[in-house]
C-alpha cells in the first residue's frame, strides 16, 4: 500500500524541536499502538489500544496524570488516575457507546494475565476514552466487540497507520474527515535525550477556523466551497501523551495542560460541546504494585527544565492533529452522510501548504 503523505511531506514544519525517529508516539521506548478498523457502509468505527510498556503493567505501573480542558466527554478510569497517579492497564479509545464494551474487554485481558486480581489483591482500573462518531457511523449498533478490543491490544506495534483508522475511523475534524494522528519531539537535557510523543483522535471544530502552519486554510476552503452548511463547533478530541522524561505526577500534569497550545494553533476555540481530554504517562519510573521494604525513588527534573517539555507537547499535539487531517480519506457512511478529505480539497483547489 502506498504510504500516505504526512503534514511534513507537504512542506509544513511545526515548531522548533526535532521529531523522533518515526515522528510517532511509539518513538518513546516501549510504547506500542494497536488499531482495529471497522469500515463498511453504515459501520464506520473502530478501536485503538495504547500500551505504555511491554512488561507487566499491573505489577509495574507507570506514573500518569490526566487533564480535562473541557469535560464534555465520557471516560472510564480517570478518577483513580487522578487519585493514585498511576496507570495499570492498556489505554483504549473507541466510540461513545462502546466504552462499556471496551472496559469489559480490558478487564478480561488483565484478569487472564494476572490471576491474583480480585482474589489476593485489589481489582483493576481500565482506562477508556471516546469520541462520538454518530454522523458517519450507526453508533446505536455498537459494532465494536470485546474481540476487536482484544485484537487491538494483542497486535500493538511501534508502527501504525494514521487517518481513517482505529478509533478515528468515523471521526470528523474541522468539518472535514478527521481521524487519528501522531507526532513526537525530542527533549535534550543535560547530555541526555528524552522523547515526548502524542496520539490524537480528532473530532472537533469547524472548517472556517482551521489553521495550518499559521495560515487560515480553513477560511480559504470555506469560501471556495461556498457551503451553506451550519458549521457548528462540536465534537471532541482525545489526546494521549507519552514520555520517558523523569517527572513526578504533578509535573506531568503541568505538561499535559500545555497540550492546549497545540490545539489552539490549529484553530480550536474549545467550544461548549467539544470535550478536550488528555491522558498522559511517563515510563521513566515504574511503580510496583506490591509493597517493597525500601523507599520508592522517583527521579524528576527541575521545574525550570519543564519549559522544553511544555514546548514539546504543544508542537507534537499541533502536528498530530494536522497529521490526522491530512492522512484521512473521504468517507461515505451512515445514511449516505459523507465528509471530504483535506488532501482531496487541497488538490481540487490547487492549494499549496508550503507557501
Amino acid at each position: 500500500m502506498k504510504k500516505l503523505k504526512r503534514i511534513k511531506d507537504y512542506g509544513v514544519d511545526i515548531g522548533h524541536l526535532r521529531a523522533g525517529k518515526n515522528n510517532l508516539i511509539t518513538d518513546v521506548p516501549g510504547v506500542t499502538v494497536g488499531q482495529v478498523t471497522l469500515s463498511d457502509k453504515q459501520m464506520q468505527t473502530g478501536v485503538t489500544a495504547i500500551l505504555p510498556h511491554q512488561g507487566d503493567l499491573f505489577h509495574e505501573k507507570v506514573i500518569s496524570s490526566t487533564y480535562v480542558n473541557n469535560g464534555f466527554g465520557k471516560t472510564m478510569g480517570l478518577v483513580q488516575v487522578e487519585e493514585m497517579g498511576t496507570i495499570e492497564t492498556p489505554i483504549v479509545l473507541t466510540n461513545t457507546l462502546n466504552i462499556g464494551t471496551a472496559a469489559d474487554a480490558v478487564i478480561d485481558y488483565m484478569l487472564s494475565r494476572t490471576p491474583e486480581i480480585g482474589r489476593t489483591t485489589g481489582t483493576i482500573n481500565p482506562i477508556v476514552g471516546e469520541c462520538n462518531d454518530m454522523f458517519l457511523n450507526d453508533i446505536r449498533e455498537r459494532y465494536v466487540t470485546k474481540e476487536h478490543v482484544t485484537a487491538a491490544i494483542n497486535q500493538a506495534s511501534d508502527v501504525f497507520k494514521e487517518g481513517t483508522e482505529g478509533a478515528g475511523t468515523g471521526m470528523l475534524c474541522y468539518s472535514l474527515k478527521g481521524g487519528v494522528g501522531s507526532s513526537s519531539r525530542l527533549i535534550e537535557l543535560r547530555d541526555e535525550t528524552y522523547t515526548l510523543g502524542v496520539y490524537v483522535v480528532t473530532n472537533f471544530s469547524a472548517l472556517h477556523d482551521l489553521m495550518i502552519g499559521g495560515r487560515p486554510i480553513g477560511k480559504d476552503l470555506h469560501n471556495k466551497l461556498k457551503t451553506s452548511e451550519d458549521e457548528k463547533d462540536k465534537g471532541s478530541v482525545m489526546i494521549i501523551a507519552a514520555t520517558d522524561l523523569p517527572v513526578t505526577e504533578r509535573q506531568l500534569n503541568r505538561i499535559l495542560k500545555r497540550s492546549v497550545t497545540g490545539l489552539s494553533r490549529t484553530g480550536s476555540i474549545i467550544a461548549n460541546g467539544s470535550g478536550e481530554i488528555v491522558i498522559g504517562f511517563s515510563t521513566a519510573t515504574k511503580i510496583p504494585h506490591n509493597k517493597t521494604d525500601g523507599l520508592q525513588n522517583i527521579l524528576s527534573i527541575h521545574e525550570e527544565d519543564l519549559d522544553i517539555a511544555f514546548r514539546a507537547i504543544g508542537e507534537a499535539t499541533e502536528e498530530a492533529v494536522l497529521n490526522s487531517l491530512i492522512t484521512a480519506r473521504h468517507v461515505v457512511g451512515r445514511n449516505g452522510n459523507e465528509k471530504p478529505a483535506l488532501r482531496d480539497l487541497l488538490h481540487k483547489f490547487s492549494i499549496e501548504l508550503n507557501k
